[in-house]
């Protein structure tokens, strides 16, 4: 089976052309992403056809567990199926430059607007669509004893390990869970808070977990513990709650860079419509997998 890895600031995938294919893709996953026994990646994506969209794509962590979007994971999607030629060529020599295309995600559909060098995709403006703060929405069960508006839950109280985080809880298609920090990042000890908040019970399908520290008006750093997979040197709709988050606390302005330990995302939104993000993307290399192994 062949396959193609790609990379976006450093979350890294496993891209597959699954149009004619059938498998055991959750098994398929542990085995390829395990860095050590297999190829190595945060999770194997999936090209499929689609009704509703010009491709469809399924997405799965490194533990097998299926995820309902990845911003990073869209835009090396957006990459790989414009440089195989499994959408149609364009004669404009404007769209040639700048590609589109729509893909079909579990969390709806996305648009993809690729920036071109000659034949290559080398950056990808994604629509993440629109942030979700509802409780079920998210989703999150919430305490009753803490008041929470009908607005977003912002700054909300969860003790872990003796260390109190305050949290503000959305959905950017999957669920997440930003943390905003006065200190630098990298004293967080996200190994050993990580996995408790991301599989703590208020949270039934788990959540991802950013920690961030707003430098300016304009930039933030931060890292992220990604539900399923752990840390990773990015996360595209993480930096897509980060920005929401900090817009709806008037720490940033309504475009912000959120500066990861793989690289640099732009994040846009109004504080009305759907978040775009944009970002880097390249191939590292190709390669076939033995059928049959898992």
């Amino acid at each position: 089976m062949k396959f193609s890895k790609l990379q976006a600031t450093g979350n890294d995938f496993i891209l597959v052309d699954a149009r004619t294919k059938e498998g055991e893709w959750s098994e398929l996953a542990r085995a390829m992403c395990d860095r050590h026994f297999g190829v190595g990646a945060d999770g194997l994506i999936l090209v499929q056809n689609s009704t509703s969209a010009d491709l469809k794509m399924r997405i799965f962590n490194s533990d097998g567990s299926e995820a309902e979007v990845s911003g990073n994971g869209l835009r090396c999607f957006a990459k790989y199926a414009i440089e195989k030629g499994l959408i149609g060529k364009t004669s404009s020599r404007e769209e040639q430059n700048n590609r589109s295309l729509t893909i079909e995600a579990l969390s709806g559909i996305r648009k993809a607007k690729a920036y071109m060098s000659g034949n290559k995709v080398n950056r990808v403006e994604v629509n993440m669509g629109l942030p979700q703060f509802q409780p079920e929405q998210i989703p999150v069960k919430v305490k009753v004893d803490i008041p929470i508006s009908s607005g977003p839950i912002l700054d909300y109280p969860l003790l872990i390990d003796g260390k109190k985080l305050t949290l503000s809880l959305l959905s950017m298609g999957n669920p997440h869970a930003v943390s905003f920090s006065s200190r630098p990042v990298p004293d967080f000890p996200l190994a050993e808070i990580g996995p408790k908040v991301e599989r703590h019970p208020m949270f039934p399908q788990r959540t991802n977990l950013e920690v961030a520290r707003v430098l300016s008006r304009g930039k933030i750093e931060a890292r992220v513990w990604e539900r399923g997979v752990g840390e990773t040197l990015a996360c595209g709709s993480g930096a897509c709650a980060i920005a929401v988050a900090a817009q709806l606390s008037d720490y940033v302005e309504t475009q912000v860079d959120i500066m990861l330990e793989g690289g640099t995302l732009a994040i846009s939104w109004d504080r009305v419509g759907e978040v775009l993000l944009t970002g880097p993307v390249e191939e590292v290399f190709t390669g076939e997998w033995p059928e049959g192994k898992s």
